[in-house]
């Protein structure tokens, strides 16, 4: 299984950025989808964005439309997540997933290789 590595966590105020990053193996990103992923206490976990591995098109829960921008570098093989305009509710651990390409993206259950995760506090 690959290795993922999630990185750019923090306490932060509303309103304010962050960018996460999630490491993988090489060429992970060229051979999977790739998706964010978070966990709130008490909340299941929820898909927040992915992108596809070969003709990068994105998908976003809607809550996070217009803020959250996914992206990837295949040379780095890194996955990354653009969080702007931070909301307290946006509070939760953070996790990167690889997913089988034969399933759709935007569907939880085609990741199966998780990331340790890091997080994300928003304080109002």
């Amino acid at each position: 299984q690959a290795q993922l590595k999630e990185s750019g966590g923090g306490l932060v105020q509303a309103g304010d950025s962050l960018r996460l990053s999630c490491a993988t193996p090489p060429r992970t990103v060229m051979w999977y989808n790739m998706g964010w992923f978070r966990q709130a206490p008490g909340k299941e976990r929820e898909l927040v964005a992915a992108i596809n591995r070969s003709d990068r098109s994105t998908y976003y829960v809607d809550s996070v439309k217009g803020r959250f921008t996914i992206s990837k570098d295949d040379r780095k093989s890194t996955v990354y997540l653009q969080m702007n305009n931070l909301r307290p509710e946006d509070t939760a651990v953070y996790y990167c997933a690889a997913g089988h390409p034969g399933t759709p993206m935007s569907e939880k259950k085609a990741y199966e290789n998780w990331g340790q995760g890091t997080q994300v506090t928003v304080s109002s």
